[in-house]
């Protein structure tokens, strides 16, 4: 079984919600997930204009994927997320602890311009260790 140990370095900034680094011993799996969006059934955009239902759509695959593989949301090291405006960070920071608790794995925030279907407005891919 994998050790996770979450740490910053002395005289380092350690921010309240997510983790500088994520230390790994012991894995036997790593899962690199690609970028989840909100799916509808079909494959198309779900919770349209709706950033909220979008970034939990996002997080709810990222654990469906990580559980599927016999881990859980505390197997996740590292996430990189897209968002189409940075403003939306405010209101992604609940969502997220919702997921991880209060403090989150590694994690690397983006703005980008668009993803693949304009409509969706968050893309969150993940590292976890099992």
């Amino acid at each position: 079984m994998a050790s996770i140990e979450k740490f910053s370095a002395q005289g380092l900034f350690d921010p309240p919600t997510y983790s500088q680094g994520v230390k790994v011993t012991g894995a036997q799996t790593i899962l690199f997930l690609s970028g989840q969006v909100a799916y509808d059934p079909d494959g198309g955009v779900a919770c349209r204009g709706d950033f909220k239902g979008q970034a939990r759509e996002a997080f709810k695959s990222i654990k469906a994927l990580v559980e599927s593989q016999g881990g859980t949301m505390a197997n996740v090291v590292k996430t990189t997320t897209f968002l189409t405006d940075m403003r939306y960070r405010a209101e992604l920071a609940p969502i997220r602890e919702e997921f991880f608790g209060k403090k989150g794995p590694a994690s690397t925030m983006i703005e980008i311009s668009s993803l693949a279907y304009p409509d969706w407005l968050i893309e969150i891919e993940a590292i976890a260790v099992i």
